[in-house]
């Protein structure tokens, strides 16, 4: 697969006489392959942002070079630049920035205008993005007669006359409601494949990440990558307990190694759960951290581990319970299918619980100080 952006070695800095010096990103790589929905996810503040500034020329590195489709467009010590309007990338932000005075229209020929395109060929490529973002009723609106969804379309559109190959999206759809959210997703994932245009996807947004894009990477607070993978194996596989906690709803429980097995450690009592050493228990520890998905306890009343059901809410698609154990409460779901032939779970309820693919990591007590 040809690589279309490759970022080697780059390092971000930004001075503050005041504050001191904070390093955003810190020798940061990365590729994003042709015809890739990439998305780059992680906290506010771990430079996802810096990343899109850095790759379309807004700010300049301190260290490590930018790649667009083979060229170098970066170089600190080779000190190239290329400058933002000649490295044809197509950038949507957050806030959309569609000028408020303008026409759909004129917003969207205001790219080419600039580029110094010749006249003549300015409607028709204004015509054919707004047909592709299906637009093509609303060239003489202006801004304020659209809905939230209608104006992040003129953003897109926007942005594909500066680029159809290469798009950045900086937290697109945070604005909209969960409903334009799923539709703008659908959306995207249609543009895409119409012009096999290869983009970046930048937000906190994971449930939104691992739903549009074909690979998910992850930013850790400190500006490093930890993980790039596609939903599936960043779910099953987490690289870190940063990736457990930050993807998906998740539980942790202090655990203990004993004479006779394996206890969890809460807060009234330690209850036994294991008699041989599970899977993925890290080597030579006799305590650690265990993190488990709330649809990876199951319901089972033939098990020892008793739990008290103190909430139970019917979401349509699962079923999701706050369980008491130990004197602590902790997340289950169960798919509504999954349940159909069991018993009706009811708050109050007495139940047995088994704990599966569980995951394991260095011990930290339940502040999440690390215990030596």
């Amino acid at each position: 697969m040809t690589v279309k952006l490759h970022y080697e070695d780059l390092t971000v800095t930004y001075r503050d006489r005041i504050n001191g010096d904070n390093t955003v990103v810190d020798g940061l790589n990365l590729e994003v392959e042709e015809g890739q929905i990439l998305g780059i996810v992680g906290p506010s503040g771990c430079g996802k942002t810096t990343l899109v500034r850095a790759l379309c020329g807004f700010i300049n590195p301190d260290k490590g070079n930018i790649y667009v489709n083979g060229k170098l467009v970066f170089s600190k010590d080779k000190k190239i630049n290329v400058p933002p309007e000649k490295r044809n990338i197509g950038v949507v932000f957050q806030d959309y920035a569609v000028w408020p005075h303008l026409s759909v229209y004129d917003n969207i020929a205001y790219p080419l205008k600039k580029k110094k395109v010749p006249k003549n060929e300015i409607p028709g490529r204004v015509a054919n993005v707004l047909e592709q973002v299906r637009m093509s009723n609303y060239a003489n609106y202006m801004p304020a007669q659209l809905s939230g969804g209608q104006q992040q379309r003129v953003a897109i559109a926007r942005a594909l006359v500066s680029s159809d190959d290469i798009i950045v999206l900086d937290e697109p759809i945070t604005n909209l409601d969960a409903k334009l959210r799923e539709e703008m997703i659908v959306e995207i994932q249609l543009i895409q494949k119409r012009l096999g245009a290869t983009i970046i996807y930048i937000t906190h947004d994971q449930e939104a990440a691992l739903q549009l894009c074909d690979k998910v990477a992850i930013m850790q607070p400190d500006g490093k990558i930890c993980q790039i993978g596609t939903d599936e194996e960043i779910i099953t596989h987490p690289a870190n307990k940063f990736v457990f906690q930050f993807i998906g709803v998740s539980n942790f429980i202090e655990v203990f190694k004993k004479e006779d097995g394996y206890y969890l450690h809460l807060k009234d009592a330690d209850v036994k759960y294991a008699s041989e050493k599970p899977e993925g228990w890290p080597e030579g520890a006799d305590k650690a951290l265990m993190g488990i998905r709330p649809m990876d306890i199951i319901f089972d009343d033939s098990s020892d581990i008793r739990a008290k059901i103190k909430t139970a809410v019917f979401l349509g698609a699962q079923f999701s319970y706050f369980i008491e154990l130990g004197g602590q409460e902790f997340r289950v779901q169960r798919n509504t299918l999954d349940s159909l032939d069991d018993r009706e779970y009811r708050e109050d309820d007495v139940i047995g619980i088994r704990l599966v693919n569980e995951k394991y990591y260095e011990y930290e007590d339940l502040s999440g100080k690390a215990v030596e």
